[in-house]
């Protein structure tokens, strides 16, 4: 095999340069190297980065890279839960998906877990009065009680108020060392005991033939070898579906950022002029602004890309903030325009926010059109309010991430 080029500055350790500059590290790394793939080592590993529609499909080919053993335990501790489909490959990994697939990708789902969502906004928005409120901690408190409602999970407010707390945190601290990745520890270990018991009440009873709720599927959910998942992997599964919704709360927050900084598309979302302007909206939302940096796994074997070596064990990434923002495949990349979702020009095969790959067979999530239409209902409620936004520090930091404006945007009812 031929060797890289320059190996001793390519293998250089890039763990400082990726925790200081946070979502600008690799799109910077990947405009210095003229072939535009990076190597580097970060926590020591060796890792290359790759980026663009064709590192997509070769990144999520099972042949090339695997998931089991690339995510590390202070991710799955936070993050995916051991035990995860997250950490599965092959056969195991198809049938865990499968689930997660009939649940989330049900004719009736987006529209259903929609309904939800609206109807817990109103109610939320009912009583805020004139009292500033944080966007994002609304948002997420709003989701949490959305989600439980359509997943089939009993919660009151002060339990969605510690639930939207802790889910935030496990997303907030999965990728960071310190205070922020000890409470993210401390939140997923809380609601995996209270999920637990709630699956094992579920088993107390009679397994029905027709499964009523995602939470009675995940509870008598079978895997290959046919018998039910543990009640503790069945809890972890339960909060990787809760978890990623009330993370919405951060594209929520976003879309306000939007309408704010551009109030002329709080017309246009008001007016429903213009047929999927919420959903091109909530697209554009996505793409626009950071919330995953990039993606990983490790080489299946020894493999060249590009005429580049890799051996087997790298660590590989795929660029979603990067690509996300590629002026190769975007049209004025830094301008917020949810017309180009509407016109057709660019591809929605382009847009990684979530992951890529074949919806069918490879790993893009699940539950992308969940957080799609969530997040259209979202940003319609919030553009038809009449609210003020006080002075308030509405800075993005790229250096943090997961990251957003930093007071969480701040509201006021007029």
């Amino acid at each position: 095999m031929s060797p890289f080029k320059n190996p001793v500055a390519s293998w250089s350790d890039g763990t400082l340069g990726l925790l200081s500059h946070g979502y600008a590290w690799l799109p910077n790394r990947m405009r210095a190297e003229t072939g535009g793939t990076v190597r580097t080592r970060l926590l020591g590993r060796q890792t290359v980065a790759l980026r663009g529609p064709e590192a997509v499909g070769f990144f999520y080919d099972e042949q090339h890279v695997v998931r089991a053993s690339a995510l590390p335990d202070p991710v799955l501790d936070t993050l995916f839960g051991q035990g995860a489909v997250h950490t599965l490959d092959g056969d195991a990994h198809r049938a865990r998906r499968a689930m997660f697939t009939a649940l989330l990708k049900a004719p009736d789902a987006p529209a259903v877990l929609a309904g939800h969502v609206g109807w817990r906004w109103r109610e939320a928005v009912a009583g805020w009065g004139r009292d500033r409120v944080v966007l994002f901690d609304e948002s997420a408190r709003v989701l949490a009680l959305a989600v439980c409602d359509w997943v089939g999970v009993p919660l009151t407010g002060p339990a969605a108020a510690e639930l939207a707390h802790d889910c935030t945190a496990m997303v907030d601290g999965f990728a960071t060392p310190g205070p922020r990745h000890l409470r993210a520890r401390r939140a997923r270990a809380r609601q995996e005991e209270a999920l637990t018991r709630t699956v094992e009440g579920v088993r107390e009873r009679p397994e029905p033939d027709l499964k009523s709720s995602a939470l009675e599927t995940l509870a008598w959910h079978r895997g290959p070898d046919g018998d039910p998942l543990d009640p503790r992997t069945a809890a972890v599964e339960l909060l990787n579906v809760i978890r990623p919704t009330v993370a919405i709360a951060w594209f929520a927050t976003f879309a306000a950022h939007a309408m704010h900084r551009w109030p002329h598309q709080r017309d246009l979302l008001r007016s429903e002029a213009e047929k999927g302007y919420a959903e091109a909206f909530a697209h554009e939302v996505r793409r626009f602004y950071p919330f995953a940096p990039f993606v990983g796994g490790l080489a299946a074997r020894d493999l060249t890309w590009q005429g580049e070596d890799i051996t087997q064990g790298t660590l590989v990434l795929l660029d979603l903030y990067g690509q996300n923002h590629d002026p190769a495949l975007w049209d004025h990349p830094y301008r917020f325009d949810p017309h180009r979702f509407l016109s057709g020009a660019e591809s929605l095969d382009h847009l990684i926010a979530q992951g890529g790959g074949d919806p069918a067979a490879g790993h893009r999530c699940p539950g992308e059109d969940i957080t799609v239409t969530a997040l259209a209902v979202l940003a319609t409620e919030l553009a038809g309010l009449d609210f003020a936004v006080p002075d308030q520090d509405l800075t993005i930091p790229l250096s943090r991430m997961p990251t957003l404006p930093r007071s969480g945007f701040e509201l006021s009812l007029s």
